[in-house]
């Protein structure tokens, strides 16, 4: 480590040192002298502390594209995990650069699926099925940018938790098989709200000798789910939604689709963060709700909804622990780095993958 690097570090453990208010004031104060030539982007699940200074809040992809348009923003600062960053990467102008407060910020479920894996697994489908002509591959933009652009490279596309049919809707026009990676719970729910039978859809795992499944297995199926999922959203169980019934009279329940298949099949409402916030927000005041998704979107519809009773699905706390990483000390942190004029915890996606990456996103908003 340089001097200049150890003195940055040692930097960012003294803020530890600091109270909420001095953290907050400096975080402030450095916003300010940045001022437009700066965009702080705060996914949904971020902690409330951090949250409040957000310039734009939402989903990865609506924050990536909406930070892209703000030309006079040099620096995109994005509070959540590290696949996000590198969606800010790719589709971002060339005068602006993204950083990440905290690089240990990444995704459990990105985290499943990595690109010599997805390879490898590509090739032993190609020993059964001639893979380039029968099978589109889908990844969900909870993914490495090396995924993106593997998809880009073999005709394929990225979808998101919003348009998760529509996308294997378009991948089907395309070829009569999807291999759908890293999430199978989206793959799954998405595949069977479309009406594909079950016995359709196969699960491969990467561990076992062609996924663990059958060579008829593969020629019969239509979807191949990666063996991946969300920590968090994997702790929702059927149980659950059955407790709330039984305690609350007309509670409506509402899910994210990274939930299990069992979990999505008793849930009255399924959709994406954006959809899940304008489900309860749209509800009359009274309504009864018990939300599938992160903690810290559920406290703030709490907290910003007092006229509804919404309870969080699970009776355990589950969080995203990765994103949670990013706190004010990290951000400050950044922040007075970048006034002093040095960029740290840069995300920069190589050109080339960068470049099959966006085809891939290109593809998906097209088609969106």
């Amino acid at each position: 480590m340089n001097a200049v690097a150890d003195s940055s570090q040692s930097l960012l453990e003294s803020l530890y040192q600091c109270s909420d208010q001095e953290l907050n004031r400096r975080i402030q104060a450095a916003r300010d002298q940045l001022g437009e030539k700066l965009v702080i982007l705060c996914h949904h699940y971020q902690r409330e502390e951090v949250y409040q200074f957000a310039d734009l809040t939402g989903d990865s992809l609506k924050l990536s594209r909406l930070a892209s348009q703000r030309t006079r923003a040099e620096t995109i600062v994005f509070c959540g995990v590290h696949f996000m960053a590198e969606v800010a990467d790719i589709l971002s102008g060339p005068n602006q650069v993204t950083l990440l407060p905290d690089l240990a910020a990444g995704c459990s479920m990105a985290d499943m699926a990595d690109l010599l894996q997805v390879t490898a697994a590509w090739k032993e489908l190609e020993r059964v099925i001639p893979v380039e002509s029968q099978v589109t591959p889908v990844t969900y933009v909870n993914s490495t940018a090396e995924l993106k652009a593997f998809c880009g490279a073999h005709q394929g596309i990225v979808c998101t938790s919003s348009n998760a049919t529509n996308i294997l809707k378009w991948a089907f026009s395309q070829r009569p098989k999807v291999f759908f990676f890293p999430d199978q719970h989206l793959g799954r729910n998405s595949a069977k709200r479309m009406g594909i039978p079950l016995d359709e859809i196969v699960l491969y795992q990467p561990d076992l000798p062609l996924g663990g499944l059958t060579e008829d297995a593969i020629r019969k199926a239509r979807v191949i789910l990666w063996n991946g999922y969300c920590s968090v959203h994997q702790m929702f169980q059927p149980a659950h939604v059955e407790l709330f019934r039984k305690r609350v009279p007309g509670i409506r329940i509402v899910v994210h689709p990274e939930c299990s298949m069992e979990v999505c099949d008793l849930a009255d409402e399924l959709g994406s963060t954006e959809k899940i916030q304008q489900v309860v927000r749209s509800a009359p005041p009274g309504s009864r709700f018990a939300i599938g998704t992160e903690l810290n979107l559920v406290n703030r519809l709490k907290h910003e909804l007092p006229d509804r009773e919404i309870h969080f699905l699970c009776p355990t706390i589950c969080m995203c622990s990765t994103m949670f990483r990013i706190d004010t000390q990290h951000l400050c942190w950044t922040l007075e780095q970048l006034v002093q004029g040095r960029l740290v915890n840069r995300i920069s996606v190589p050109q080339r993958e960068a470049q099959l990456a966006k085809l891939a996103l290109e593809r998906m908003l097209s088609v969106s």
